[in-house]
């Protein structure tokens, strides 16, 4: 399913460039936000996963390690969008993230590791939602790197090209990459993908019980 060119521009409040200036309210809200429903809904670890929004030229990702259930504006990391501007204690995946900008309108990238999606992309060779929010919004969604040790980074372009037709992807045996809007609406995806997985796994329970 083609996804619509709907990703516009949010609130003028995060139009400002962030060079030289310190994180807006309203961005750190977003971050804690989104960062506390991804470790409550059990789609990370303590220290897993990472986000990003893009803003111009620039982008603010997470920083390596960082608690994304207890985000404060220090662990929040400016960086461009090419590859000549890269902090060093920006996340692992920058390098994804930016891929995902360069190919994609996104304006926000979520990465999680929802535990049901990171099985099934062990289990199978693509992953087709059952259940009608799930095939509603991502019918098939595509497995990275099946097979291979995919982390830190790594096989970015793959990865960002998946999501110019989809809006999650998941690499194989490590986590999910949504785009959205803002990283409430990438949010939406991360535990959409996970909760059309866990009923994949209920539904191949129940059948298996049968016979």
């Amino acid at each position: 399913m083609k996804v619509k060119n709907t990703f516009t521009s949010i609130s003028e409040n995060l139009m400002s460039t962030f060079k030289n200036r310190g994180i807006p309210d309203a961005v750190l809200e977003q971050f804690q936000v989104v960062g506390s429903n991804l470790f409550v809904r059990g789609l990370i670890t303590s220290h897993g996963g990472n986000m990003s929004i893009r803003r111009g030229d620039r982008i603010i990702i997470t920083r390596s390690g960082c608690m994304l259930g207890h985000i404060g504006e220090r662990d929040l990391v400016e960086a461009g969008i090419d590859d000549s501007d890269t902090p060093e204690t920006a996340s692992s995946e920058i390098a994804v993230h930016r891929a995902i900008y360069r190919h994609t309108p996104a304006l926000a990238v979520v990465h999680a590791h929802p535990s049901y999606a990171i099985a099934l992309s062990i289990a199978d060779d693509r992953i087709e939602p059952l259940d009608v929010e799930g095939s509603y919004y991502m019918p098939n969604v595509p497995i990275i790197g099946r097979g291979e040790k995919v982390y830190g980074g790594k096989m970015a372009d793959d990865i960002a090209k998946a999501l110019i037709d989809n809006r999650a992807a998941v690499v194989y045996a490590h986590g999910s990459f949504a785009a959205g809007r803002d990283l409430y609406e990438a949010l939406h995806y991360t535990s959409t993908l996970q909760e059309s997985c866990r009923i994949i796994a209920i539904v191949r329970q129940l059948n298996h019980k049968k016979h």
